[in-house]
């Protein structure tokens, strides 16, 4: 057995933001380390917890920022959701708190999206959120429906800051309901990973979850015994990781770095 499990790591699962990009921003290293990838035939999927845009769209924005890839390298938490519920609810009237790229995810899956009597509710990252979906979420979280969430994440990195995610709302429908969700399927829920492995074909011992967040990308590590590389080039600081109760297999500046070890330590 290796005493270095990244070396047989033949797919990295990529974060996004804080990771690969920062909004519009490609983050130093990104595209070397796709290329250096590609030198030893490795894989890699972008595997992200934001669920305000489908696979299709992330693809168009990967590409823009300069790396073309097919929608079928990228996989979200709403895919992972949409695919979840298909099996244990198919064809159900849902509601969904999202943006109109979440709603198309679930029809895309066959569910009937409604505003009124729905047989579950499902809250994602949404950018487009207004007050009167707050207040139905509670109405219909007070009444007992299940709820269900695509991801935890408090925040989303961007080029200025962040920007509050899916964790903010999740509060406040706590706070107004008493309320948690009955399921929260993005990292660091195993379910995701194994979602992917069966998706795509490769075992756990196989992938290694690269991200910037201690509580989600290297969480999953705990959770799924997939192993992890945390990036500092996101939310994460060097006291956070002191603190936390989620250790990353591996640290390093960025993505660059990655490839940087990978030529090093490369068998021949």
């Amino acid at each position: 057995m290796d005493k270095e499990p990244l070396l047989d790591v033949q797919c990295f699962l990529l974060d996004m933001d804080g990771t690969f990009n920062l909004g519009e921003g490609l983050i130093d290293g990104s595209l070397y380390f796709i290329e250096t990838l590609r030198e030893l035939g490795r894989d890699y999927l972008f595997l992200t917890n934001n669920s305000s845009k489908h696979r299709r769209l992330y693809a168009e924005k990967i590409t823009r920022l300069g790396l073309p890839i097919a929608e079928e390298k990228v996989f979200t938490a709403g895919e992972a959701t949409a695919l979840h519920l298909q099996h244990t609810h198919a064809s159900s009237k849902v509601y969904v708190v999202g943006t109109p790229a979440l709603e198309e995810e679930f029809l895309g899956h066959g569910f009937q999206l409604v505003e009124s009597n729905p047989d579950l509710i499902v809250l994602g990252f949404d950018t487009t959120l207004t007050y009167q979906k707050l207040w139905k979420l509670c109405d219909f979280a007070r009444a007992g429906l299940p709820y269900i969430a695509t991801h935890p994440d408090f925040n989303c990195p961007t080029e200025t800051g962040y920007m509050p995610d899916i964790g903010a709302v999740i509060a406040f429908v706590r706070a107004a309901t008493g309320r948690e969700p009955d399921l929260v399927v993005g990292k660091p829920n195993r379910m995701i990973v194994d979602t992917v492995s069966q998706k795509y074909g490769y075992a756990i011992h196989e992938m290694a979850m690269v991200g910037d967040r201690l509580y989600t990308d290297i969480a999953l590590g705990q959770t799924s015994g997939i192993t992890t590389c945390l990036v500092m080039s996101g939310e994460t600081s060097a006291n956070d990781l002191l603190e936390s109760p989620f250790q990353p297999a591996y640290t390093f500046e960025n993505l660059g770095r990655i490839a940087d070890w990978l030529k090093a330590h490369a068998r021949n």
